[in-house]
């Protein structure tokens, strides 16, 4: 792709293990040689799958991402509790599994699916006086974290052997699988850590097929020019897709682009919409507001 050119769209990457999301971000913004780009929740180092990256215009669309459900495919190993709570940290307890069955299991999934109150880890991204938790933990500092509001839908046993676990889980935006993990391992009594997480779904893409290209896909693609690689670009609007549309008259674009709420007839009356012109182009995002008209909520460059 030229250089200069200005690279509009989202890539559903499929994260490799071991690299962080920021790197892998930086490596797909590199392929694209994009002028900006930002990813829509990060991933763990140890954690696989799919991470939207959003490229262009279509960062605007990430914050939207960013508060979208989220599906995983996990294995949790039972009878240890480690430091982070996945496989990377130090194991700090060891307890005995011989009581631990299937159906005990699926008994204490119960109490962890609807609403629940969860602290997040001091291994976290979450900061406190501007400092990322993560850099407390390393050296040794353990402070008090406010409890936050989630949401778990599914949660479900899907194999086992042995003191091994796999899981499906679907919830809310802001879940730290490894804190649910622990909880879950200290509940049974018997201690337990993430030893593998797969993101299959975020937002609108939680079809199977849709767990991302992979990194190499795209290094092959850049070599063979830019309409191969093309090809892994979806439209800015792609991750809205389950919102409504309303489209605007020529009139309606130029006031919304000077930031006036508009009067769409039959428009709906509540949340946010998709605003297109009669071209079909898409202009932006929009919500409707108290008085019934569409007010520009993060509007496309023209």
């Amino acid at each position: 792709m030229n250089k200069r050119a200005a690279v509009n769209g989202i890539v559903l990457l499929n994260k490799p293990t071991g690299r962080t999301s920021n790197h892998a971000l930086q490596e797909v913004k590199r392929i694209f040689r994009a002028r900006k780009a930002g990813h829509t929740g990060s991933l763990d180092p140890l954690a696989s799958g799919l991470l939207p990256v959003c490229l262009g215009e279509a960062t605007k669309v990430s914050t939207f991402l960013l508060d979208a459900d989220k599906r995983y495919s996990l294995t949790a190993r039972f009878g240890e509790r480690t430091t982070t709570g996945d496989a990377e940290g130090e194991i700090i307890a060891r307890r005995g599994i011989d009581d631990l069955n299937a159906q005990r299991v699926r008994e204490v999934l119960e109490k962890f699916r609807g609403r629940l109150r969860q602290i997040p880890p001091m291994y976290s991204a979450v900061k406190r006086q501007g400092q990322p938790l993560y850099k407390l933990a390393r050296r040794g500092i353990e402070v008090e974290r406010e409890a936050r509001d989630i949401e778990v839908f599914e949660f479900e046993v899907t194999a086992y052997q042995d003191a091994e676990y796999c899981f499906e889980l679907h919830c809310s935006k802001g879940t730290y699988v490894r804190t649910l993990v622990d909880d879950i391992g200290e509940r049974l009594g018997c201690g337990a850590h993430v030893r593998a997480l797969c993101r299959t779904g975020i937002g609108v893409f939680q079809a199977p097929e849709q767990t991302g290209v992979t990194l190499q896909q795209l290094h092959s693609a850049a070599e063979s020019g830019a309409d191969a690689l093309a090809q892994y670009l979806l439209p800015l609007d792609a991750a809205l897709v389950n919102w409504p549309d309303v489209t605007l008259t020529s009139d309606m674009v130029f006031y919304v682009r000077q930031g006036q709420a508009v009067q769409v007839p039959r428009a709906p009356t509540s949340g946010f919409l998709r605003l297109y012109a009669r071209d079909g182009s898409f202009v932006g995002m929009g919500r409707v507001q108290e008085d019934g008209k569409i007010a520009p909520k993060r509007l496309l460059a023209r």
